[in-house]
Order: structure tokens, then sequence, then C-alpha cells
């Protein structure tokens, strides 16, 4: 089999899934566009949290071109990528008690806030405590997961409880236990992720609903230009002014 048809297959299949929570997840789409819609509207703060490679997709989110400028990265140190050493640290930091509940207290959430917490299997100790612990505090969460694994793996947290179930609005990625779309005889493991492609997908849907409901409201969008268009700094200063106090990445 060519390189080529693989990647075609690969293709076929990222495809299949956009496909499939464009039309199964679209009422959930919507409310959670108008759920970040309203939060901003009402004066609130906006944070992404993903621990390992689920960080890939929050960090898509944060000083952005073409994104809401409120929304700030919730980092838990030696859990936001692959940068840490050793790389298995940050898997295993998803499995400790107490973390998500420290980052919370010690960052600028509070209630009326909101937090997307994107977790692909939404077992893990630090996601569903970061979930349950923002409720907990007063803020709206949105949950991004794949919800077949809560039917299909052990929970790792003590409420036995998954990401899903301490959420405002779940976003279900659909991705296949195992985060692989991709098998060959010739080769002994599942190979080619696609749930990053998905879930950053996902959540540029919400935030273009987020941008549509505020329109339709009145309410411009505190949207980033790209840097690299004539005056685009320049648009992203007038921003970071007027929004200075809800925007946690920038120093003005």
């Amino acid at each position: 089999m060519g390189d080529s048809k693989l990647a075609g297959q690969f293709f076929d299949a990222a495809i299949g899934l956009l496909q499939r929570v464009r039309d199964e997840e679209a009422a959930s789409i919507e409310a959670a566009g108008t759920l970040i819609a309203d939060t901003v509207a009402d004066g609130g703060r906006l944070f992404a949290f993903g621990a390992g490679h689920s960080s890939l997709a929050a960090q898509d989110l944060v000083y952005r071109a073409g994104s809401l400028a409120l929304m700030n990265l919730l980092a838990v140190p030696g859990a936001v990528g692959v940068d840490v050493m050793p790389a298995t640290l940050g898997s295993a930091l998803e499995r400790v008690d107490g973390l998500a509940s420290a980052v919370l207290d010690s960052s600028p959430a509070r209630s009326g806030d909101l937090l997307v917490v994107i977790s692909l299997s939404g077992r893990n100790a630090l996601p569903v405590e970061m979930a349950m612990s923002a409720r907990a505090l007063g803020l709206r969460v949105i949950g991004v997961t794949s919800v077949v694994y809560a039917s299909e793996t052990a929970s790792r947290h003590s409420s036995g409880t998954y990401l899903k179930d301490h959420c405002d609005v779940v976003l279900d990625s659909k991705i296949a236990i195992g985060d692989a779309e991709l098998s060959l005889d010739a080769i002994p493991a599942p190979f080619a992720s696609a749930s990053t492609v998905v879930t950053s997908a996902l959540l540029q849907s919400v935030m273009a609903t987020a941008a549509g409901v505020l329109a339709d409201r009145g309410v411009e969008p505190p949207l980033l230009r790209s840097g690299n268009v004539d005056g685009g700094l320049e648009w992203n200063d007038r921003v970071f002014k007027e929004y200075g106090d809800r925007i946690f990445y920038w120093q003005g």
C-alpha cells in the first residue's frame, strides 16, 4: 500500500469526523457559543484548559488572529505540553488529585467567568477536578471530550465521574478510544490521530458562533487581527487597552 493511499484514508477519516460533529453537535455548539457570548456581554472573563496534547486546542484559542481577545490560557505547570522533561511527567500530573484546585485557587478565575476544559478521555483526575472546582467557584464550564470513553474506560478520579459529568455544555468530539484512525496488518499498532484536528475545529466553530451571537445583540465581538497584516498591531493594541482588565496574557 502506497503512502498516498494511507494519506487519503486519514483525510477521509478526519473529514468524516468533522461532518459528524458538524451535524450531531450542532445544538451543543450553538449552546456553547451562546454561553461564551453571554459571559463576554456580562463582563466575565474566558479561560481555556487542556493537559498534554489537549492543551494544543486550548492554546489555539489564545492570542490568536480571528479569536476572542478575552480567551486566556489556564496553565497547569508541567502539564501544558510535551516541553516538560521527561514528557511522561505531564501524563503523570494528569492523575494527581488536588492539583487542579490549587491552580484554580491561585488563578484570576472567579464567579461569572467561563472555563473551557478539553480532555479527550475525560477520565483523568486533573480535567475532572478542574471542571468540578470551577463550577464550585461559580464558573460556567464547557467540556470538550470523547463521550465514548466514559462508557468503555474506568474513571481515574476518586468520584468515579468523568469530565462530561461536570459541564454546563458538553461537546463530543466522537474520537474513538485510543485516538488513532488507521490500521494496517503490517503495522502492530493503530496510527494517525485526529483528535487535535477535530477538537480545534469544534472550538473554532464555537468561537464563530459566539461572535455571531454578540453581533446579533449589537455588541462588537472583541476579536484580534493578525499582526502580519497592515494595521493588525494597531487594531490589537486598541482591543487590549479596551479589555485589558479581562486579558491576563497582556501587560499594558
